[in-house]
């Protein structure tokens, strides 16, 4: 097939068909080869097709949450196409449900066949090095081992329906400020250890059919232009064997992609076609590295639902998908304060529910992580199928008030998060009315998170004013009648929370928890679920508490690059750098190791019922593995989940250590009280390792282990020393 290409058909392969978008530069339209047709309206892209050689078309798609498409199309007036707006994958992940996770990624293949989308671009899994980062919510965990294995089932799920994955945004791309001319200087240790560790086990347990490269450099170079991290580390040392893609127009020389192993080139454009032409007749690039591409790309369209000329409905099933994104919605939200029994809510409590947060739900983020769903359940909706009923007039109060402010925001384009209105201002005597009339008050904090703009300290990280004074006076109120207060948290990132948590009875961290929001919080609050959901971030008690706050976001250079252009507006090019001087301590591994005192620690989260921990057996005796199992038993009066969370600690040799590190986890069934069940755990002896960079190798230090089981990372429960007796390396 490669030998029947003509070299203007091959370049077009290895370059998608371009965008049409107004005022886009004509440099970077791309004239389309062959006959071409907008297959799925609003879909991301689509590659090109060679139709005299049968090779078709591919439509690739967003993203993290769901299929992101248009809901509407010129050629179908009166229909609409929607998609399941399931949770972040942050509230994915804090349900550390493998098989969960799974099952969300082969719903989300689903509609993407019924769509005719041959590759879905999930799962991002960055590192959330920083609370502030910009598109942490779309991101699993601080964690590389949280994250590679979340991502890897969800990869899972969308590939046994035929819909290839695409693991993103490789690698570093851990901010959105100028995130497409930034270099990200960091040292080769944290870099694999960290920053790498996630998509290393992503594409060794998921085999994604495509990975994106970020829009950052890394030290030096591009990541799409980098033939040390594209080809020499995916390739050489993980064995990757799919299709490397560009992120959106990212990257600055499309020859430098093609050698490097960057195959696909997204959107497409045609000054890239141009320069590679021209590369291949003036001799610059090999055309042996062109048909290497080639040859990956058509490996991809072999596997293709296009290729394979499968039908599409266009009719999903979005009413059992509803039903798994309210189920993940739930079993993803964390019980972070429960005291005196404030949680489960009584039955058919008088409610009041205070703050504009309680109706105005935020299912998930925007930019390509958004998808375009036909509704989201309120928290109101919700509770009141619970069987709990509002305040009469609240909910009405607050729609007109809601509506009053909205107007007076400016306009902001599509692709950011929406402004946030002004807390709604109570009289002190209403709300000791509320409090007279009312059992309990549901006050819920509201943050909007999105691509391209990274968040702010005050007002988003930290309460507003407006927040913390309607927290106080409810608080002061409802507890003045020996009332509870209870706090939702629809939020999609970190917030500070030790400031204002004493004056809540019980916390929950309901993250944006998808369409079927209001259902799940309901299901949560009202007991029908019991909360199992676990941190995977550290809850610090304040910003500077990070170690990265030192250096967030970068620096400016000097001057903006030419050859960086915005075509919308929505790029900065600014030449710019940061360099990761916090190394490995990144989350708990810096607050456990260094005993900073948090507000939360990684991986924490209460529950209805309790757990113990016994019966800890553990096995180093095999050279390649080490074995270990632990009995869960529910010592509560509550049938409920609890996810084992397994550390190591390891001796220090020539390298500092953290004080233990996640290397295995397991999440138990529904445990009726009194039950037990137990949980086994196998780690690979190269996951003890650290990486020497002087030595290019990963080395493990000869000495004591500690294996520590825990319901976090500062609850450990049971544990138990192995001894490794010599030293042993292994290559990256």
């Amino acid at each position: 097939m490669v030998a029947a290409l003509t070299l203007q058909e091959k370049v077009a392969l290895v370059t998608g068909q371009g965008m049409a978008f107004p005022g886009l530069p004509e440099d970077m339209q791309a004239p389309a080869v062959g006959s071409i047709e907008n297959k799925v309206e609003g879909a991301a892209g689509a590659t090109v097709a060679v139709p005299r050689l049968g090779i078709p078309s591919l439509v690739l798609a967003d993203g993290p949450a769901g299929v992101r498409i248009s809901p509407t199309r010129k050629d179908a007036p009166g229909r609409s196409f929607h998609a399941t707006g399931f949770p972040i994958g942050t509230a994915l992940a804090s349900s550390w449900d493998r098989s969960l996770v799974q099952q969300v990624g082969a719903a989300i293949g689903d509609e993407a066949a019924a769509y005719g989308i041959d590759v879905m671009l999930t799962p991002a899994q960055n590192i959330h090095r920083y609370p502030l980062g910009g598109r942490n919510y779309e991101y699993y965990a601080e964690d590389p081992v949280v994250s590679g294995q979340i991502a890897a089932a969800l990869v899972k799920g969308l590939q046994e329906r035929g819909v290839g994955a695409s693991m993103k945004h490789y690698a570093v791309n851990n901010h959105e400020w100028n995130r497409s001319t930034i270099n990200v200087k960091v040292d080769e240790r944290a870099l694999r250890e960290i920053y790498l560790k996630g998509f290393e086990i992503t594409a060794r347990e998921g085999q994604p059919w495509t990975v994106m490269s970020s829009y950052n450099k890394l030290n030096g170079p591009y990541t799409s232009e980098s033939h040390w991290l594209l080809t020499d580390v995916l390739r050489a040392q993980w064995g990757y064997q799919g299709v490397v893609m560009t992120d959106w127009f990212g990257g600055h020389d499309a020859v430098a992609q093609m050698q490097a192993g960057n195959e696909l080139l997204m959107p497409g454009t045609g000054k890239q076609r141009k320069a590679i032409v021209a590369a291949v007749e003036g001799g610059e690039l090999d055309p042996a590295i062109l048909d290497r591409n080639v040859t990956r790309v058509l490996e991809l369209v072999l596997r293709s639902r296009a290729f394979k000329q499968l039908p599409h409905s266009d009719q999903p099933d979005l009413k059992a998908s509803a039903v798994l994104s309210r189920t993940a919605g739930a079993q993803g939200m964390v019980l972070l304060k429960n005291e005196g029994g404030a949680l489960p809510l009584p039955a058919a409590a008088r409610l009041a529910l205070l703050g504009h947060g309680s109706y105005e739900m935020i299912a998930g983020g925007t930019g390509s992580g958004d998808v375009n769903k036909a509704y989201i359940v309120g928290l109101p909706q919700g509770l009141g199928k619970a069987g709990f009923s509002n305040a009469d007039g609240l909910e009405a109060r607050y729609a007109r008030y809601i509506s009053q402010q909205k107007a007076k925001l400016p306009k902001t384009e599509w692709y950011l998060p929406q402004q946030r209105i002004p807390e709604l201002e109570l009289a002190p005597a209403q709300l000791q009315r509320l409090a007279a009339e009312q059992d309990v008050a549901v006050v819920t904090i509201g943050r909007g998170s999105g691509e391209f703009v990274d968040r702010s300290t005050e007002g988003d990280f930290s309460l507003t004013a407006g927040e913390r004074q309607l927290l106080q006076q409810t608080a002061d109120a409802f507890h003045a009648r020996g009332k509870k207060l209870v706090v939702v948290l629809n939020i999609g990132g970190v917030i500070e929370t030790a400031s204002w948590g004493a004056l809540a009875d019980a916390i929950l961290l309901a993250w944006q928890p998808g369409q079927e929001a209001g259902d799940a919080i309901a299901d949560v609050l009202s007991g029908a679920v019991n909360p199992s959901g676990k941190l995977t971030d550290t809850f610090a008690l304040q910003l500077s508490d990070y170690p990265a706050s030192k250096g967030f976001p970068g620096k400016e250079l000097l001057g903006p690059d030419p050859d960086a252009p915005s075509p919308f507006g929505i790029r900065t090019a600014r030449e710019a750098e940061v360099s990761y001087d916090d190394g490995i301590w990144v989350g708990y591994r810096h607050f456990d190791t260094h005993k900073v005192a948090v507000a939360y620690p990684f991986g924490f989260g209460l529950s209805y019922t309790t757990f113990d921990y016994d019966g800890l057996t553990v096995d180093a005796s095999s050279e390649g593995r080490v074995r270990a199992s632990v009995r869960i038993t529910n010592t509560g009066p509550t049938a409920g989940r609890e996810v084992a969370q397994v550390y190591v600690s390891a001796p220090h040799g020539a390298l500092q250590k953290p004080a233990q590190e996640l290397r295995a986890f397991g999440k138990t069934d529904l445990l009726q009280p009194g039950q037990s069940q137990v949980l086994q755990f196998e780690i690979d002896a190269r996951d003890l390792a650290s990486f020497d960079s002087s030595r290019g190798r990963w080395v493990v230090d000869p000495g004591s282990y500690s294996l520590r089981v825990g319901a976090s990372s500062r609850d450990i429960r049971v544990q138990q020393a192995f001894e490794k007796e010599q030293e042993s390396e292994y290559a990256p």
